[in-house]
């Protein structure tokens, strides 16, 4: 956990340590023991909160490293043919011991973009000379001005998938018994995988989402989950994690399996760093420039820091539903240009699973923290701020699962809800969220009919009813009241593991 202590700069001190007031008060649900260490209270059916602390490069477990230079490119007439043919030209090169093929430096000045620039090896680091590095993309194409992105896909390996025999499997667990564990071994990377079943999308009453134009009642093939995980230890036939279910797993929805796989193609390694980037723009209102600065997919392992976009329609940074394990840093979105309306202005979007957000600011956003349909986590927001937003933070539509929103603040709200027919049917947008300590104007917080809880815990803010009535309240404790121990889940949870 080094690297996390390391790059959180500019976070205030008592954010890093307990402190110790007559105000002071803890959660009834994560308690400090004598020892400083967090104890998790479950509720009646094992449920807990989450440790979120495995997310990001590595889990956090090996520092963010400097990759040596070993290309340079300077500003030039054809400014994207000599940044892509410097990534095709290391692309080549045999990685080193530790998977690395080296950093392509683009010295300071400005580099006009009209086109996407692409990294689809592993090991390879873009960087800048800070914000006096200018990625400007040029023109009127809607696009993303930096990809990387691997290929394939999750293939099951024949024979592997075992069911899980617990009648419930309880969120924040880490372990579960299959029917056997023969064939498995420590270090394999399986799925956890949780079926969609018609009866519990009906529980959810989200195949009787209030009909409008458009709307789509969901389907129970369209919510089979996958989530990532890899096994730590095997004791008979109980299976231990290094990540814990951040869904609940029953026999009455269908229980719950696992299997080992391969995603032959996905890259790793890869990171962008140290600069600035900025999209031409006609009007305030124009969608006709660059849309995403930098996006990751079917990648693991890597990172963005120290990166500033401005003017983009949508995101500084969008992490794709096979990004995993991926840190963002220091970055700043800011004045985004568009129509101010939805699919747009996500400042910082994640999809992918176990990936961490620290340290970011963001500026006339719509989502400026938020994450999309059926996202597996744990996934992290921590230290982050919103100005100026447009419409809210949190998870988007279509059930997100396990999300921590730590020091979260923003002039807008944070909301985790049932958004009804909002979309195409956005319905439930998340289970398993956590708000620690968040400054807001306003926030809703619901649960849903079934499947778990959301928290708001110690936020400072108003509370409000939320877009459609009756709906089940969420788990609210302490808001408006200050002094929440410890101030950071998530930093406390890392301390936990060092």
């Amino acid at each position: 956990m080094r690297h996390i202590l390391r790059t959180i700069l500019f976070v205030p001190i008592a954010l890093l340590s307990f402190s110790a007031t007559a105000q002071n008060w803890q959660s009834k649900f994560i308690k400090i023991d004598k020892e400083g260490k967090l104890q998790y209270i479950p509720d009646e059916k094992g449920n807990i909160i989450p440790d979120f602390s495995q997310v990001g490069y590595y889990h956090g477990n090996k520092v963010i490293p400097e990759i040596p230079v070993i290309t340079i490119v300077t500003p030039s007439s054809d400014a994207q043919q000599a940044i892509q043919s410097a990534i095709d030209a290391v692309s080549k090169k045999t990685p080193d011991a530790n998977g690395f093929r080296g950093t392509i430096l683009l010295m300071k000045g400005v580099y006009k973009i009209p086109g996407t620039i692409r990294i689809s090896a592993s090991g390879i680091v873009l960087r800048g000379e800070g914000d006096e590095t200018k990625l400007i993309a040029t023109g009127t194409v809607q696009r993303t001005l930096i990809s990387i992105s691997g290929g394939g896909s999750v293939k099951e390996l024949s024979g592997s998938r075992v069911k899980i025999t617990n009648a419930y499997v309880p969120v924040g667990a880490k372990s579960f018994t299959v029917s056997s564990a023969q064939g498995l071994k420590v270090g394999d990377n399986i799925i956890v995988y949780r079926p969609g079943t018609a009866n519990w999308v009906a529980d959810l009453k989200m195949d009787q989402i209030d009909p409008r134009d458009g709307t789509k009642q969901w389907q129970a093939n369209e919510y089979n989950f996958q989530f990532e995980r890899t096994i730590t230890n095997i004791k008979g036939n109980t299976v231990y994690i290094d990540n814990p279910i951040v869904q609940s797993m029953e026999t009455k929805y269908g229980g719950g399996e696992i299997y080992t796989y391969t995603f032959d193609g996905r890259i790793f390694h890869n990171a962008v760093e140290h600069m600035y980037f900025e999209s031409e723009f006609l009007s305030d209102t124009a969608e006709n420039h660059a849309w995403v600065a930098v996006e990751f997919n079917k990648a693991e392992n890597g990172w963005v820091r120290n990166v500033t976009s401005r003017y983009f329609g949508n995101s500084c940074v969008h992490l794709e539903p096979w990004a995993k394990n991926i840190s963002v840093l220091n970055s700043n979105c800011y004045d985004a240009k568009s129509v101010i309306t939805g699919s747009r202005r996500y400042s910082f979007a994640n999809d992918g699973q176990q990936n961490l957000f620290i340290n970011c600011q963001s500026t006339e956003g719509r989502h400026d923290y938020v994450t999309g349909a059926r996202v597996c986590g744990p996934n992290v927001f921590y230290n982050c701020t919103a100005k100026n937003t447009h419409a809210d933070i949190g998870p988007h539509h279509r059930w997100s699962m396990g999300t921590l929103y730590d020091n979260i603040v923003t002039d807008g709200e944070i909301n985790i809800q049932d958004r009804g027919n909002w979309g195409s049917g956005h319905g439930w947008s998340g289970v398993n969220q956590v708000l620690w300590n968040c400054t807001v104007k306003q926030a809703v917080v619901q649960n849903p009919w079934t499947s778990g809880n959301n928290y708001s815990i110690g936020l400072q803010g108003g509370k409000y009813e939320g877009r459609l009535k009756g709906k089940p309240d969420g788990v609210w404790e302490g808001q408006n009241r200050k002094g929440l121990q410890p101030v950071s889940l998530y930093m406390a949870q890392v301390r936990d593991h060092q």
